[in-house]
């Protein structure tokens, strides 16, 4: 690991992303997100790496796909309401089997709505973001430590499953700045991967990269050849950070910013006698459904605490199975919750809990 440098959010992606090698980035402006583009725009004709602005979205996504075939590491990032145009994109992505990064600084809407923070792509990203079968990697940072942490990772684990990866950040991630110790230089790779379109020499069979199959009987297969893949990646990847859950007998649910609020409500509920703790989802697909399902058998309710209408909840009440209730703290249109407002909520579940 190198010193500790102070980066905003957005930078310290992008110089993840490098040092993971990371080596081409297209991308279009759009505020929260906009320094990633930036970043990437002076660091990488410094190191032989391609930056593009694309003409558009749909354009930027199709380059990260062109680059993906060829079994280089390939990024492009966003807003809310660019990644609606690069979903068409992220799901050809998807079809034939690449992996890439996509970086979501989320704002809020429907539409073009605000430039301030939301969490309202929650679906967007966990249900599978575009047409058919399909999911991605979500990972969602509460720090700017794991904006650099959780972008480096996101690349390992889209090449091991072979599907894309999503980082699902927030405006306050990407603008906030904090400390951060950015990891060493990942190892070039030495050679492409066997499924990658770099030429054959004439030593192999041709590799075809493609999400068109006509056959129903092959489609059919395909999508049930990458549903095992996702299984296995549901088993072994969930992440998660239990917060003062040994003794809780209420739980919080967050991610990214909010659950930096809910921490602050949680230590003053615990000074008032409230037991309470927090599970914090690090990967939202694949969801932490164990330890919450774990959870459901010691404590009387759960709270999400999110910045849309209640998205996560849906999540949380599938993985405990609805043996408990799970009541909600939100905010949306770009507002953030205060901790006194989280912690009414926590001292409300605790009286109706009592």
């Amino acid at each position: 690991m190198q010193e500790k440098v102070l980066m905003k959010g957005n930078e310290a992606i992008a110089e993840a992303a490098i040092l993971a090698g990371c080596r081409h980035y297209f991308g279009y402006p759009i505020t929260p997100q906009t320094e990633v583009a930036a970043y990437m725009a002076k660091k990488m004709p410094k190191i032989g790496g391609t930056f593009l602005q694309a003409e558009s979205e749909i354009a930027a996504i199709n380059m990260v796909y062109g680059v993906a075939s060829t079994g280089k590491l390939s990024m492009t990032s966003s807003s809310s309401p660019g990644i609606s145009l690069k979903c068409e994109g992220i799901s050809y992505l998807a079809g034939a089997d690449l992996p890439a990064l996509i970086v979501n600084v989320q704002r809020g809407g429907p539409g073009l709505g605000g430039i301030q923070p939301s969490q309202s792509d929650y679906f967007l990203a966990t249900r599978g973001p575009g047409h058919g079968d399909f999911h991605v990697l979500v990972l969602a940072p509460a720090s700017v430590q794991e904006m650099a942490d959780l972008t480096g990772l996101a690349f390992k684990l889209a090449r091991k499953y072979r599907m894309p990866a999503m980082l699902l950040a927030d405006g306050t991630m990407g603008q906030m700045m904090e400390p951060v110790c950015l990891p060493d230089p990942a190892e070039a790779e030495e050679k492409a991967p066997d499924w990658a379109a770099v030429g054959t020499g004439c030593a192999r069979v041709h590799n075809i990269i493609n999400s068109l199959e006509l056959s129903p009987a092959v489609l059919e297969q395909k999508n049930i050849e990458r549903y095992e893949r996702y299984a296995i990646a549901e088993k072994e990847e969930p992440r998660w950070e239990e917060f003062m859950m040994e003794d809780a007998e209420i739980c919080v649910v967050s991610y990214g910013i909010t659950a930096r609020v809910s921490r602050n409500a949680i230590v003053e509920a615990r000074k008032k006698g409230i037991k309470v703790g927090m599970i914090r989802p690090i990967t939202l697909w694949p969801f932490p459904k164990a330890p919450l399902l774990k959870a459901a058998d010691q404590v009387k309710s759960f709270l999400c605490v999110e910045l849309n209408m209640g998205q996560m909840t849906e999540d949380v009440e599938l993985a405990i199975r609805c043996k408990k209730p799970v009541g909600l703290c939100s905010r949306v249109g770009g507002m953030i919750p205060t901790p006194a407002e989280v912690l009414a909520k926590i001292e409300k579940a605790n009286e109706e809990g009592g």
